[in-house]
């Protein structure tokens, strides 16, 4: 997607030395990782630990105290919103992702048509029949085709949250940002999500980026594996790696254990 062709060598994202604080607070602490195009990364953590400060900035809607966050090869951190030449520049990066959020995020008075068709009129210049036609196609690949003139109040919770898939891949994201995609689900449904994760990542060759407390969810979809613990990544690398190596802090997560180096809050 989006205007400017990329070399295929290079990352998807690459964070290097990247610190964010909120006063005393330091959530980031000199992050440096990089996520090859079409993966599958999953960011594990206890709350607190900055994973939704590193989305943010991402999509710089935060900017580092220190760092660079390299998309595609730009340097988000270094765009400047309010000049109109950097703000064409991240806004053309912005729709290079999707997002799925941790509650859905559906609009209450919208159909599930709607809301899917939603960011096609935003940010697209789609005829309504092109719209339709795709949006039929998202609903169809998260298995709610049944429900587009449904409103959210009127689905279950893992429904809400295919439909918020299909949202976040309405117009072809090259990365799908998300966030706790099991929270509030019952295990049967997570490992549906789960199975819905790894079809879409198969079917459409999309990089996912995953905050996650489910450690299940890791062992799943995981191609790559992070954990952000006291403000620094104490471990990144291929999940079968990250597995093998049983970081002291990883262990802790994993047993959840109250006794560790990670800092109880």
């Amino acid at each position: 997607m989006g205007e400017k062709v990329i070399p295929a060598d290079v990352p998807a994202v690459v964070l290097d030395g990247v610190s964010k604080s909120f006063g005393t607070n330091t959530v980031l602490d000199g992050v440096s990782l990089t996520i090859d195009r079409g993966s599958i990364a999953v960011m594990l953590g206890p709350s607190g630990t900055g994973k939704s400060v590193l989305l943010r900035c991402l999509v710089g809607l935060l900017k580092p105290d220190k760092g660079r966050v390299l998309v595609f090869g730009e340097d988000v951190a270094a765009l400047d919103e309010k000049k109109a030449r950097d703000r064409k520049k991240l806004f053309a990066l912005r729709r290079r992702f999707g997002m799925l959020f941790q509650d859905g995020a559906l609009f209450d008075d919208m159909t599930v048509f709607d809301n899917v068709a939603f960011p096609m009129r935003l940010h697209t210049d789609m005829s309504e029949a092109a719209i339709r036609e795709k949006v039929s196609d998202r609903l169809a690949r998260v298995g709610v085709a049944h429900a587009e003139q449904k409103f959210p109040a009127e689905l279950s919770g893992g429904m809400r949250k295919r439909v918020a898939f299909a949202r976040a891949i309405a117009i072809d994201p090259d990365i799908v940002l998300c966030d706790e995609p099991s929270s509030g689900l019952d295990p049967v449904m997570s490992a549906t999500l789960d199975e819905l994760i790894l079809e879409l990542h198969r079917t459409l060759g999309m990089t996912f980026i995953i905050i996650s407390h489910d450690t299940a969810e890791a062992r799943k979809v995981a191609d790559t594996i992070g954990m952000l613990a006291n403000g620094k990544l104490v471990t990144f690398g291929p999940a079968q790696q990250v597995f093998a190596e049983n970081h002291p802090a990883l262990e802790q997560f994993f047993t959840r254990a109250t006794v560790g180096p990670i800092k109880v809050v």
